[in-house]
């Protein structure tokens, strides 16, 4: 549950990302978060970092190439590596779906023929252990795009595929920013 809570609080009370012509546009939604700044530009990547209580969060987050699924409308999808240097927690994985997954539900996570689980909770889900984390960012940095499958509270199935253009590049630059070894 602790994922649950860490994640949230960083992504949705730091920010809130939308698509505009390829590029992120970034909201602060909540005091906790002061001075979201982008890092740099990696392909299709962007690396960020900001001050939460006075500890550096670094994260990158991209948005998927093409969301399938037969759905009317969906919130804001995009996926995350972030890192909480006050909480010593590195390489924490989350899936923005856009909506509400299905109660016990999992997410399904796929680069190339490797799959990964992922619990879900309200609209993110979330690796079931920092192992899981590990292995993921691994395939990520060796991969070319990122399968998101999920199922709605309705019962709306969905695809999401992330391109994996520029992700070490921005991966490296927040271990850089973050002090990550």
């Amino acid at each position: 549950m602790s994922k649950v809570l860490s994640m949230n609080s960083a992504i949705r009370m730091a920010l809130m990302i939308t698509v505009s012509l390829g590029a992120f546009f970034l909201s602060t939604v909540s005091g906790q978060a002061q001075g979201i700044k982008v890092i740099g530009q990696h392909k299709d990547w962007t690396s960020y970092s900001y001050s939460e209580n006075g500890h550096k969060v670094c994260f990158i987050a991209s948005v998927p190439k093409k969301a399938e699924g037969k759905y009317k409308k969906r919130g804001d999808i995009y996926l995350t590596v972030s890192h909480r240097t006050g909480e010593k927690r590195w390489d924490e994985v989350s899936v923005q779906s856009g909506y509400s997954y299905k109660n016990n539900s999992e997410a399904t996570l796929s680069v190339g023929k490797t799959r990964y689980k992922f619990f879900t909770k309200g609209d993110s889900a979330w690796a079931y252990d920092l192992g899981d984390d590990k292995k993921v960012i691994n395939s990520m940095v060796k991969g070319s795009n990122l399968i998101v499958n999920g199922v709605s509270a309705r019962g709306t199935k969905t695809k999401d595929t992330y391109s994996l253009r520029g992700f070490s590049a921005a991966y490296r630059s927040i271990n850089q920013a973050c002090g990550k070894k």
